[in-house]
């Protein structure tokens, strides 16, 4: 187990290498200079070439590719120095630069937003296992009849609604058409700040949204999984033998039926880690997604290229998570 985790962590680094390295290239040879963006801010969209090229040189586009993407990876190790529009920033490890729009580390601002991002993570998550899972289950021990197929074709109807028109409507209906008192005030309030009763209600209805959208597909996850585990051999054996009911679903059939599960989970919670940018647009919550969709639109670079990182990181440990975790669910699967 301990060799697999460390060749797991070994080849997680390379991905994460080759995601910077790519990120870097996309940026430097892209149809417009890198210095673009900040120019433009910086002259009120009358950036001239010559200003262009002051400005390249001063952030080092003039130089060689890797040189420059050597100063990146070094930054990150033991930090480095930046300047841009002629002032200098002291930027600490890890560097991830500094942002173009409000000239502040990125790692900074990364890790004031990563509470926001978590806090919708965990609770859309929640939500997905808790309701997705029992009502798969019960959808399969009552697979054919009138109540699995009402679950399976409101769920299908559901999930066939894009979740960005969901999750607007939701909020527009609870917090604009009827006034919900609890729904009124959407958004992220630190827990340390403002209690949690206020975090809780600020969060609440994205989680709803989230939740009640996502737990549709781990409902078809969990059902499909669970009618081919009670078709298996092993679990007309145990009915054979007089085990009870619920001994067999739940203890032996359900076992087997979260092995895929964990496998859509893990991506799932890795993708939500990264940066929900609908949910926290629509819901007004200061998270990853909502920033790297502002960085995007303003072109700010260094904070792109920071949360496409972030990205790769979290999906390649949740990915790592699962596998380990396969091992407890499923005897059968070999960490080699």
């Amino acid at each position: 187990m301990f060799a697999y985790v460390v060749k797991r962590l070994i080849s997680g680094v390379l991905v994460v290498t080759l995601v910077s390295m790519a990120i870097f290239l996309l940026f430097w040879f892209g149809p417009s200079s890198p210095a673009q963006p900040i120019c433009d801010r910086e002259t009120s969209n009358r950036c001239t070439q010559t200003k262009l090229a002051l400005y390249e040189k001063t952030l080092g586009y003039d130089n060689p590719v890797y040189e420059e993407y050597g100063k990146y990876v070094k930054g990150i190790f033991v930090g480095r120095t930046l300047t841009i529009a002629s002032n200098d920033y002291e930027c600490g490890a890890p560097c991830l630069g500094v942002s173009f729009r409000t000239k502040q580390p990125v790692k900074e601002e990364l890790v004031s937003r990563i509470p926001a991002t978590f806090s919708i993570a965990i609770g859309g998550a929640f939500l997905y296992l808790l309701f997705g899972v029992p009502i798969g289950v019960a959808a399969a021990k009552r697979r054919g009849t009138v109540a699995d197929k009402a679950l399976v074709s409101s769920f299908l109807f559901i999930s066939s609604i894009p979740y960005y028109l969901f999750a607007l409507l939701t909020w527009l209906y609870l917090t604009i058409t009827f006034e919900v008192p609890f729904f009124s005030d959407t958004g992220y309030f630190p827990i340390t700040e403002v209690g949690p009763f206020k975090w809780f209600s600020g969060l609440f209805l994205a989680w709803v949204a989230l939740g009640i959208f996502g737990c549709t597909q781990y409902t078809r996850f969990t059902r499909g999984a669970m009618v081919e585990a009670l078709s298996e051999d092993y679990i007309r054996t145990a009915k054979a033998k007089g085990l009870p009911t619920r001994t067999i679903v739940y203890k032996h059939g359900l076992r087997a039926a979260l092995v895929p599960v964990v496998t859509i989970f893990g991506i799932d919670f890795g993708t939500l880690l990264a940066g929900t940018i609908f949910t926290e647009r629509i819901f007004e919550i200061q998270g990853i997604g909502w920033w790297s969709l502002e960085a995007v639109q303003g072109r700010d670079l260094p904070v792109v290229q920071a949360t496409a990182l972030f990205s790769a990181v979290v999906l390649i440990i949740s990915n790592l998570l699962v596998d380990v975790v396969y091992s407890v669910l499923d005897p059968r699967v070999r960490l080699s």
